[in-house]
C-alpha cells in the first residue's frame, strides 16, 4: 500500500530494463483469446487489466510498440521481448504476468472466445508438476539444480541495477 492507503501495483519485463508503477485501483482484469492477441503474447491467450494512464508511472526505460492494426498498439521491452501494454482507443491495458505479484490480479471476464483454443478449457486435467520434479517423478535434469536466473526480481531494484552473468 502506498502512503495514502491506496493500493501500489509494481511490475517490469522480464530482464529489469522496463518498470511501471500504480498508485491506486486497477481496472477490470481480463483474458482476450483472439488471434491478435494469442499472437502477441505468443502464448494461447492474454491476460490483461486496465489501468487508468494518469495513475501509471514508467519508473525505468521505456517501451517499444507495435502497431498490430489501425487501431491498437502493443508496447514491449524491446531488450528482452516482454509484451507489457494493449493501447486502444477506448483506453490502456498492462500484462497481468509483467505485475511483481501477478497473483492478486484476478481476470473477472474472457473476450474473443470465437478464438478460444479448445484444449484452453482443458488446461487443468493434465498432470502437473513442481520445476524440480522430473517425468514421471524422476529428480529433475541435473542442469536445473545449479540454474541461475538473469531474470529481474519481483521487486523494484537500483536503476543500476543487473543481471550477474
Amino acid at each position: 500500500m502506498s502512503l495514502d492507503n491506496r493500493p501500489l501495483y509494481t511490475g517490469g519485463c522480464q530482464c529489469g530494463a522496463v518498470r511501471f508503477r500504480i498508485e491506486g485501483a486497477l481496472g477490470r482484469a481480463s483474458i482476450c483469446h483472439c488471434r491478435m492477441c494469442q499472437k502477441a503474447f505468443g502464448a494461447f491467450y492474454a491476460p490483461l487489466v486496465g489501468v487508468e494512464a494518469e495513475r501509471l508511472a514508467w519508473t525505468r526505460g521505456s517501451l517499444s510498440h507495435f502497431r498490430s492494426s489501425d487501431a491498437v498498439s502493443r508496447g514491449f521491452c524491446s531488450a528482452c521481448g516482454t509484451p507489457l501494454t494493449y493501447e486502444a482507443p477506448d483506453g490502456l491495458s498492462l500484462a497481468i504476468g509483467a505485475f511483481d505479484d501477478p497473483s492478486a490480479i484476478a481476470p473477472v471476464i474472457q473476450f474473443g472466445t470465437e478464438a478460444r483454443i479448445g484444449y484452453v478449457d482443458r488446461l487443468h486435467e493434465l498432470p502437473a508438476r513442481d520445476t524440480m520434479e522430473g517425468e514421471d517423478g524422476e529428480d529433475a535434469p541435473a542442469f536445473l539444480a545449479s540454474f541461475v536466473s538473469y531474470q529481474h526480481p519481483d521487486h523494484d531494484t537500483d536503476l543500476d541495477w543487473k543481471p550477474k552473468p
